[in-house]
């Protein structure tokens, strides 16, 4: 029998809950908000797209409701809303599954997956180390091809070889065409078509987390469309010749994307969007939220303002729920203002689990370009380093995400030498950058390709280049090994996961930076970290250091087995003495490579 083919059966003797289609073994239930609506009509290859076959009834609250006994998942469906003399047909707003973005939604059963006992659990903050990935462009099987969710699938064992704990993926959620970063949704509920549609990202998120990865999605709540956008107008009704039901009507609709800012002060569109949030993570076992630019979603203007009051309470509103129901899960917000109450749980915070910090990448970034050793600022670096927002895992730190690899910037060897961006100059410094991006306090970030030196700058279109991978496979160890100290591994570095800070040495002429990091301090836990941003090698070079006694090397980003351009400098394991210096009771000297950074603990 045909999934929609409709049968006899007898339809519920309430209203079944919910929004959209509401999957049931005897059909489906229909509800719409629609509150300017004179009539509403659902319309399927089930009755032959009637446009009065199947009508909703309004509920007397702006809800209109039907059951279509016989209904089944795979069944294309729309609503036909008349609104005087405009009939409109419309994808359900919570179609969970769409033929395209201008095509039509599909009943979706989200209980029907097989999740095969998928229990995972993610990992503590202190032990994330993210991966951010575009769908589109990560591995795609041709050329000019859209990437999907099998071919990332395909790829775990990359992920779970480098030792990443989680991957990001930029939005899923049905844009407009197939070529997209995703900041564009169409369709907030539907998972992108092209891609492979909900249940090939299901099988991705079910087989990561067997691998051992959390999976975070990237959410667009800022702004909808602002193609392909049937919420525009939804119901006919509009003032001010703006978008309607969901959106402001005012002012307060403009956005660089255009007038597509949700009203975050309706009760509808509120709810809207935290079922939103809490499909990805009830439904597709998700393990994390990034909420893109949430600037926009209490400024107007991305400002310091908050001259939109109902976008901060919204977010608020959706954490604290967050944090309620999903207590392992984690939210980030992509904030890049500095503010502490984006991550505060007080009264007044917005209560992210964290946020991305530009007080990171931009001085650091700005470091490890910059071809003149003069124009380094130790002070600028030490400052990223050890800025906090109270917790030290509520600030993401990275030197390469989407944004800052594209739209005028391109990858970071690319900007370090663009005549050479696989050279020794891009590779010392780049991985100079990846070196304190996984032992300074935070949760790590890398992008795409960043482990096997991918050059230029990012597109959606292009694919990377995964002969680099074996290329350039002793940069990807050495991002590797980094990522095994970062997430103690070893059993050596228990102070990468601590929450422990002291810069015990920063000397802005000679380039040279040393922290210290722990957890409970002792053994196997306080981790010395020494930093040398300058052009000239450093010899018998002494620092402050917190105990005597002997430091082990665990780590030398100029040894050879990370690429042959590098140079095995002679750095060796430290004998600290007794002595006051740099402020700590103990010093040592040490010799460290251009471009370098080394790691130390004691056994």
């Amino acid at each position: 029998m045909d999934a929609s083919a409709p049968t006899s059966s007898t339809p519920p003797a309430e209203p079944l809950a919910g929004m959209g289609a509401i999957v049931t073994a005897d059909g489906v239930g229909f509800r719409v908000w629609a509150p300017h609506a004179d009539s509403v009509a659902v319309r399927g290859d089930f009755n032959d797209w009637s446009g009065d076959a199947d009508p909703l009834t309004s509920e007397g609250n702006g809800y209109w409701y039907t059951f279509a006994p016989g209904v089944r998942p795979g069944a294309d469906f729309k609503y036909r809303i008349v609104n005087a003399d405009h009939e409109l047909d419309r994808i359900d707003p919570y179609a969970f599954q769409v033929t395209n973005s201008v095509g039509n939604g599909v009943v979706y059963d989200h209980a029907a997956f097989d999740w095969q006992g998928d229990a995972f659990v993610c990992p503590p903050h202190n032990d994330l180390v993210i991966y951010e990935l575009h769908v589109g462009s990560f591995a795609p099987a041709e050329p000019g091809q859209v990437g999907k969710f099998d071919e990332v699938r395909a790829n775990l064992d990359h992920f779970r070889r480098l030792g990443v704990s989680a991957l990001q993926l930029m939005p899923s959620a049905e844009f407009a065409g197939d070529f997209s970063w995703g900041y564009n949704p169409a369709h907030i509920f539907a998972v992108e078509s092209a891609y492979g549609g909900p249940d090939a990202l299901k099988t991705l998120i079910r087989e990561a987390h067997k691998a051992g990865l959390a999976v975070i999605m990237d959410v667009v709540y800022n702004h909808f469309g602002p193609s392909d956008l049937d919420l525009w107008q939804f119901d006919g009704w509009s003032e001010n010749g703006k978008g309607g039901i969901y959106f402001y009507n005012d002012w307060r609709s403009n956005t660089p994307w255009g007038d597509t800012r949700p009203d975050y002060g309706r009760g509808e569109v509120r709810q809207f969007i935290r079922d939103n949030a809490f499909m990805w993570l009830r439904d597709y076992h998700v393990d994390g939220l990034r909420f893109d630019m949430t600037p926009y979603m209490r400024s107007v203007d991305a400002d310091a303002d908050f001259d939109l009051p109902d976008g901060w309470s919204l977010q608020s509103w959706v954490n604290r729920a967050v944090r309620q129901e999903f207590p392992d899960a984690i939210t980030i917000a992509e904030d890049l203002h500095r503010d502490p109450a984006v991550t505060s749980t007080g009264p007044d915070g917005a209560a992210y689990h964290a946020q991305w910090e530009a007080d990171f990448v931009h001085p650091v970034r700005a470091a490890i370009i910059v071809a003149d050793d003069a124009y380094r600022s130790v002070p600028a670096v030490t400052g990223a380093i050890a800025n906090n927002y109270g917790d030290t895992y509520a600030r993401v730190i990275y030197t390469e995400s989407h944004d800052e690899v594209a739209n005028g910037r391109a990858r970071v060897p690319q900007e370090i030498d663009p005549a050479d961006p696989e050279g020794y100059w891009a590779q010392k410094r780049s991985t100079l950058g990846a070196g304190l991006v996984f032992t300074a306090p935070g949760i790590p970030m890398i992008f795409q390709g960043q482990e096997f030196l991918q050059g230029g700058w990012f597109r959606d279109d292009v694919g990377l280049d995964w002969s680099l991978d074996a290329e350039y496979h002793g940069i990807v160890r050495l991002y590797r090994d980094l990522i095994a100290l970062r997430r103690n591994l070893a059993g050596t570095t228990k102070g990468l996961m601590g929450s422990g800070l002291r810069i015990l040495h920063a000397h802005d002429d000679n380039n040279m930076i040393a922290f210290q990091r722990w957890w409970d301090h002792g053994a196997r836990d306080d981790v010395v970290v020494v930093v040398n941003l300058g052009s000239q090698p450093r010899g018998n070079y002494t620092i402050g250091m917190p105990s005597p006694g002997v430091w082990r090397l665990r780590f030398n980003s100029d040894a050879t087995i990370y690429s042959d351009d590098f140079g095995d400098f002679d750095s060796f394991d430290l004998e600290a003495v007794a002595g006051d210096y740099d402020g700590m009771p103990a010093h040592a000297a040490l010799a460290i490579a251009p471009y370098s950074l080394l790691v130390y603990s004691r056994d």
